[in-house]
């Protein structure tokens, strides 16, 4: 159950208990149950926004440092997913945790409805081909994952169409784990009061209206369908090589500092390391 407790058998003691904001990577298949989620939790907080803010940008100082070295090293590559409904925060995470890396090796792709030539290939086709390279990190504002949330819910294709994609999905995951890819996939998790809030301030505010769609009130009809979908492509969709985080949204602030920890977290257990020194360059002096 996830309660924001401060212990757990899996994490060092004082740390938050990560597996309780984890789908079960084994025995895929079973929904699982955003309920014991709640969006409004903040296990990675300190307990004042301030204090936060400030730990987020330090993390924000200390993921530039390591993507230099992730650039330099180069064995590997790094692929965040960011997926949650409309205002979830997927722009804000990016602004907020990634904001101070350099351009050099950092990208990102804000994923939108597949354009014609895109319709006539695969649905991964699109995607493969904006994965990273070797010391890259790509950064996907939405995802693949939007093939197995919109056309179920809409009934554009069937649960067995969804299960063949799920293990699509897997297997493609798989694939690019093995080949050098380190993935990290984060759901934003919002409550229904929350989106209805951020969404009335992107209508009250001129200078927000570009954000925002008369879709999104329709998809907001939707909100059930797309929590089960979620619900099931989380219990189908994490894996040992890929696992999916759900991350408790409704604080900005909070939600910067849950995946800022993670993927520093992640980086530092990597061993990462400059290459080894030119020995031509020993005791050369510039004239």
């Amino acid at each position: 159950m996830a309660n924001g407790s401060k212990d757990s058998k899996n994490d060092a003691p004082g740390a938050p208990a990560l597996a309780d904001w984890q789908p079960p990577v084994e025995g895929k298949g079973k929904p699982f149950a955003l309920k014991a989620c709640p969006p409004s939790a903040k296990p990675y907080s300190s307990g004042n926004k301030a204090e936060d803010k400030l730990a987020v940008e330090a993390l924000a100082m200390e993921l530039d440092t390591l993507q230099d070295l992730f650039y330099a090293d180069r064995r590997f590559k790094l692929l965040v997913v960011l997926q949650g409904t409309d205002t979830a925060g997927k722009d804000g995470t990016i602004r907020g945790v990634f904001s101070r890396t350099s351009a050099l090796g950092v990208h990102t792709v804000g994923w939108k409805a597949p354009t014609e030539p895109e319709r006539a290939h695969d649905y991964l086709w699109r995607i493969h081909q904006q994965v990273p390279g070797a010391g890259e990190f790509m950064i996907f504002n939405r995802s693949h994952y939007e093939d197995v949330l919109v056309p179920p819910v809409n009934g554009w294709i069937t649960p067995e169409q969804t299960r063949q994609r799920y293990a699509h999905i897997n297997d493609f995951e798989r694939m690019l784990s093995e080949t050098g890819t380190v993935i990290l996939k984060f759901m934003l998790h919002i409550s229904f009061e929350e989106q209805r809030q951020r969404l009335q301030e992107r209508i009250d505010d001129p200078t927000k209206h570009w954000k925002f769609s008369l879709g999104d009130l329709e998809a907001r009809k939707q909100w059930a369908g797309y929590q089960a979908a979620y619900e099931a492509l989380l219990g189908a969709t994490s894996t040992p090589w890929a696992p999916w985080t759900v991350v408790p949204a409704d604080s900005k602030t909070h939600r910067n500092l849950m995946i800022a920890t993670l993927v520093r977290d992640k980086l530092k257990s990597l061993g990462l390391r400059y290459p080894p020194e030119d020995p031509k360059l020993v005791g050369l002096k510039v004239e």
